[in-house]
């Protein structure tokens, strides 16, 4: 796994080169961010839609707008987080990622993790929450944070595109930031010496 990247710019584009996806055939281009954020907050979603393929950036469309809008209510921009997907391109007529595309996409996830060094992951939907947390069901979940073996916490959220559909979802997504907010809020800071142990685990 290579990992002695100096911008995030240079990370995805050794990995749009470098990865198995057979998405990679069927799409306009890799859909990513590139600016390191500086809350450490690292939001994943499930893939790129229509809107995202054409741009290559993740979360330009409707979703993405109520996104910004939860991420303005705890008091943070767009800007400040970090947005990805667990596979980096649109699948054919936005249908729902197959295992093979993920696992093509795990490594270059990873690398993600290792660069941005996210205080929490965020994930957003059950493809998302189902990286990180096998076991552990969307609807049940939601709102909760977990353990995970790296040691970075994982917090799980609807997806915002959930709330497009069904309208009753908005008002528990704001609820489920809210608390996410909290979380933060009493989260301590991780030291030196646990970062290295995070860093060790992903790299595996």
């Amino acid at each position: 796994m290579k990992t002695d990247f100096k911008t995030l710019k240079e990370l995805h584009e050794y990995y749009a080169v470098h990865n198995a996806c057979g998405l990679k055939e069927l799409a306009t281009q890799p859909v990513y961010e590139i600016t390191t954020p500086s809350s450490g907050i690292l939001l994943i979603g499930e893939a790129p839609g229509r809107n995202e393929d054409l741009q290559g950036r993740p979360f330009v469309g409707s979703a993405g707008k109520f996104l910004d809008e939860l991420l303005k209510s705890i008091g943070f921009s767009r800007e400040e987080v970090y947005v990805s997907n667990v596979v980096k391109y649109r699948p054919p007529n936005n249908r729902e990622p197959q295992e093979d595309e993920k696992d093509a996409c795990r490594v270059w996830l990873n690398a993600e993790l290792l660069f941005v060094k996210p205080r929490v992951i965020v994930t957003l939907g059950r493809h998302a929450l189902g990286r990180f947390v096998p076991d552990a069901g969307i609807t049940a979940s939601h709102g909760q944070s977990f353990e995970h073996p790296t040691g970075i916490p994982v917090f799980a959220m609807y997806h915002p595109a959930a709330a497009l559909y069904n309208p009753n979802l908005r008002d528990v997504l704001k609820k489920d930031f809210k608390q996410l907010k909290n979380f933060l809020d009493n989260r301590p800071k991780v030291s030196k010496a646990k970062q290295e142990e995070i860093d060790a685990i992903l790299q595996l």
